[in-house]
């Protein structure tokens, strides 16, 4: 954060709830509805789903100046809500069916995202809804588009059709003491391909006043967010030296299904010897 803002060129695309657009701390010259379902402005303010996107976008787009300051301002932010109520307890995650998912994955990448972040848990899909997903982040892998998911927060072991692509990677919360929360998922595919990021106590914005929360949702912008922050420093990086210095910096090794921490600077520091 204190070598670059984000470049425009690196748009994230946030797959969530609608957005408080209006807020005075978000840098709204750098938002952009993708057209979808549903529009990306709030219409309730007092609506879950409202307050959960607007947390989401505040962590990745807020302008530094902010309570809350973001870790990618500099960059454009692509919304393309999904849901339209969210749960307001803050251990649960709002969901989304698989299809909805896919058709928003497809959407954010034809309008120009280049990493996109996925806060939010995956209705059991039926069979057509799951493969509309696979062939979604199929899409996503051959566009060179880096993916974060949040790995849920239902305390389980196993994953999704989400969380076990290889493509992905998923994001379980860590605490104040940089342990692993309970409430995180973990599973197999998510300690191999995954990361973890901080999930208590987040202030982030929130529709009226600064909002604190936490889970996998809010642990996963801090990714997404390092994600558009080092493919800012190496523009002419590819998504798979992109997403292999996060991955790789954080623990080149893996057994267990819990991922480490995320480690943006010695990410930053593998970048520069790939690119030297």
């Amino acid at each position: 954060m204190a070598r670059t803002s984000g470049r425009p060129e690196i748009a994230i695309g946030l797959i969530d709830g609608p957005v408080a657009l209006d807020h005075p701390d978000l840098a709204a010259d750098k938002i952009r509805e993708v057209s979808g379902k549903l529009p990306a402005k709030c219409s309730n303010a007092d609506d879950a789903a409202c307050t959960h996107g607007t947390f989401i976008a505040g962590i990745l787009l807020a302008t530094r100046a902010s309570i809350a300051p973001a870790i990618a301002p500099g960059c454009n932010l692509l919304i393309r809500p999904v849901f339209a109520e969210a749960p307001a307890n803050e251990d649960r995650m709002p969901s989304a069916a698989a299809a909805d998912l896919a058709d928003a994955i497809v959407g954010v990448i034809d309008a120009g995202a280049r990493v996109i972040n996925l806060s939010v848990a995956l209705q059991s899909p039926s069979r057509s809804g799951g493969r509309s997903l696979q062939e979604a982040l199929d899409f996503a892998l051959r566009r060179g588009i880096v993916v974060v998911a949040a790995a849920g927060n239902q305390g389980a072991v196993g994953g999704s059709v989400l969380t076990r692509h290889p493509w992905v990677i998923p994001v379980i919360a860590y605490d104040l003491r940089g342990r692993p929360m309970n409430l995180s998922n973990l599973g197999a595919s998510i300690g191999r391909c995954g990361l973890g990021a901080p999930g208590e106590a987040v202030t982030s914005l929130g529709v009226t006043e600064p909002l604190t929360s936490g889970g996998t949702s809010a642990a996963t912008p801090f990714v997404t967010g390092a994600v558009a922050l080092i493919w800012s420093e190496f523009p002419a990086a590819t998504a798979a030296e992109v997403r292999s210095a996060l991955t790789l910096a954080a623990a080149p090794r893996r057994t267990s299904i819990v991922p480490p921490l995320l480690n943006a600077w010695a990410s930053y520091q593998a970048m520069s010897r790939a690119r030297s």
